[in-house]
């Protein structure tokens, strides 16, 4: 089978497509032939091994733990190890790859079981695989860290991008007042999403407006974690789930001291992909009330392109990679 490749840690230029062995199920696997998967920000971070922890996780000097990128993948079931299921070959899937190695920029991929749901008959596979891990990182990071609820004022910054458009819609979906940062170009997005109110960050600085947020969830820019905690109520509270490195070590070393000395709550996410959660936005997109923004579509062949455009943070939603219709 095909597959897009790394073999050292670098820009994208050391990703190539290249003939690897087709995998087989072990018992507990399912084989998916991947008909669509998605580019995250966790994919040129592991390509670049930044931060340097990653090295940890994937391989100190170069990549061992795997070599194939790709955490969002949706297509149909090949065959299932004997110790599965919940799916027969046929069925048609999504889910997050992230816990069995990633893999999704390949033709085919073996997952766990639980890593995957029956896809939404009213989405393409290539909107189902721009789904799992930005909108369970904006779930986590509203729901779970940021505990939102109806009526509070929530702020999402980057809210035009991958997380930031679910992150839109799930606020919305939980009742809250949503105020969307974006640029000048993804203000008419951000509306359409749902947002209540859109700052244009190229005309406006939210952090000194005087206004305040019960909740804000950074999914993008770069802002110090005190322009955070200044628009923050009293009580309020900040996540963050994206961003540059400096604010991920500001969010895990300045976020539990403020917290511990004052009633702001503010640190960074961890978002564990898990079953439950991604049938709970399975019934979010079979009945409407959420749906996967795709900016661009680009083949196997351009994994490493379409890496680079999302690196670049001008995305609006998704990116995905198409490597069979499915019809």
């Amino acid at each position: 089978m095909k597959a897009i490749v790394y073999e050292s840690y670098g820009p994208t230029d050391v990703l190539h497509l290249k003939d690897v062995e087709k995998p087989s199920p072990k018992d507990n696997e399912v084989l998916v032939r991947v008909y669509a998967a998605s580019v995250n920000a966790a994919d040129w971070r592991m390509m670049r091994a930044d931060p340097f922890l990653v090295r940890l996780y994937a391989g100190l000097l170069k990549p061992t733990k795997f070599q194939t990128l790709g955490a969002d993948i949706a297509g149909r079931v090949e065959a299932v190890g004997k110790n599965v299921h919940q799916f027969q070959p046929g069925d048609e899937v999504f889910g997050d790859v992230f816990a069995s190695g990633f893999g999704g920029f390949a033709e085919y991929k073996c997952a766990s079981e639980n890593e995957l749901v029956l896809k939404p008959s009213n989405i393409s596979f290539d909107e189902a695989a721009a789904v799992p891990l930005a909108a369970l990182t904006a779930l986590h990071g509203l729901r779970d860290k940021g505990q939102i609820k109806p009526g509070q004022k929530v702020l999402i910054n980057g809210a035009s991008g991958g997380v930031g458009t679910f992150a839109v819609q799930l606020a919305k979906y939980f009742g809250a007042e949503v105020t969307a940062v974006c640029s000048t170009g993804k203000v008419d997005l951000a509306r359409s999403l749902g947002a209540d109110h859109v700052i244009d960050y190229t005309q406006e600085d939210f952090t000194r407006s005087g206004r305040q947020y019960d909740l804000i969830l950074a999914a993008n820019g770069n802002r110090s974690i005190f322009d955070y905690k200044r628009a923050l109520t009293s009580k309020g509270a900040y996540v963050m789930a994206g961003g540059n490195t400096g604010q991920l070590f500001q969010a895990l070393l300045l976020g539990p001291l403020i917290s511990l000395f004052g009633k702001q709550k503010m640190g960074s996410l961890t978002s564990t992909p898990n079953q439950k959660d991604l049938l709970f936005m399975k019934e979010l997109l079979e009945s409407g009330k959420i749906k996967p923004i795709i900016d661009r579509r680009y083949p196997l062949s351009e994994v490493p392109e379409a890496i680079r455009y999302v690196e670049e943070g001008h995305a609006k939603g998704k990116v995905a990679i198409i490597l069979e219709r499915g019809e």
